[in-house]
């Protein structure tokens, strides 16, 4: 090689270096500028679910005072008819304690109680169609007030037909309390299906299970008979969900909330009859009662434990 080539050599590999210097400098500002876009591209997508989350709480809150607006309407209204308002009375307490807490809801806990607060609007309607019958019930009581002041001999037909219907709604009742629930037997049924019975942990308790027979009585006449269930939390608090089927019933004039409920036709068979239950969230550590009620009187009770 000649001297005048070897500079021109060197000359060559100089140019060469840098211009992969300059491609490895393109690279990283390309590489860093992704960078920056992308993490810029995830903080407005996180800033966008915070925005639509708190849009939801907060027409979450105003469903809410909306629900317990509605709720004193029917209360009112039912109160000044003389009907009986326990249960919304409850449901009132706790949508007020829920629109207290001061907290951010997460998806999860908004779609829940929406979906609650649906359900109770299922059932205002119920208790409409209630307020529609009391105030009938009121203008027939009314009408008839009138006409016993005009004629007593009215007023003693009147009180032997009242006597004859109460007495025949008492023997109906002293029928139907002697029937009984036998054999009650409470499981913990696993997502798998796999069954404990008495004692068991939550992990354990996907759908609570409780079965029983009826017991035989030749006395009771065969028909259609509603059967329902109380689960008792250890504090003795009735375990319901509207938007589970539960809903409420008459005991001794009180309206009582029923955790579930079904029909059967009574034949003096021995039937069984099973319920399953899915709270949708873990149970409290303690001892449980399970009640059996069945035209307004308790027909057998049992226990669990919650381990």
């Amino acid at each position: 090689m000649t001297k005048e080539e070897q500079p021109e050599n060197n000359q060559n590999g100089t140019e060469k270096g840098k211009n992969i210097l300059i491609i490895v400098l393109i690279i990283l500002v390309i590489l860093s500028g992704w960078r920056l876009w992308n993490d810029h591209r995830e903080k407005s997508q996180k800033n966008e679910e915070i925005l639509i989350l708190t849009e939801e709480n907060s027409d979450l809150n105003i469903r809410l005072d909306s629900m317990t607006y509605q709720l004193d309407l029917r209360i009112q209204e039912i109160e000044k008819l003389g009907g009986n308002v326990d249960s919304l009375l409850t449901i009132k307490d706790q949508l007020i304690r829920e629109r207290q807490m001061e907290r951010s809801r997460s998806a999860a806990e908004i779609e829940q109680l929406n979906s609650r607060i649906d359900a109770y609007g299922k059932m205002l309607s119920e208790k409409d169609a209630d307020i529609l019958r009391l105030r009938e019930q009121n203008v027939q009581l009314f009408a008839e007030n009138e006409e016993l002041k005009t004629d007593k001999a009215e007023v003693e037909e009147e009180v032997v037909k009242l006597n004859i219907e109460k007495g025949e709604l008492e023997e109906k009742v002293t029928i139907a309390s002697k029937l009984k629930a036998e054999n009650i037997v409470v499981s913990a049924v696993n997502s798998r299906g796999r069954e404990r019975e008495d004692e068991f942990r939550n992990r354990q308790l996907t759908k609570l299970k409780v079965s029983f027979n009826i017991a035989e009585n030749s006395v009771a006449p065969e028909g259609i008979r509603d059967v329902y269930i109380q689960v008792l939390s250890p504090n003795g608090q009735v375990i319901f969900d509207i938007a589970k089927g539960s809903g409420t019933f008459q005991m001794n004039g009180k309206e009582e909330f029923y955790t579930s409920k079904q029909d059967f036709l009574f034949n003096n068979s021995q039937q069984q009859l099973t319920y399953y239950y899915e709270k949708g969230s873990d149970y409290a550590r303690g001892i449980y009662s399970v009640k059996v009620f069945s035209e307004g009187a308790e027909i057998g009770q049992g226990t669990f434990e919650i381990k």
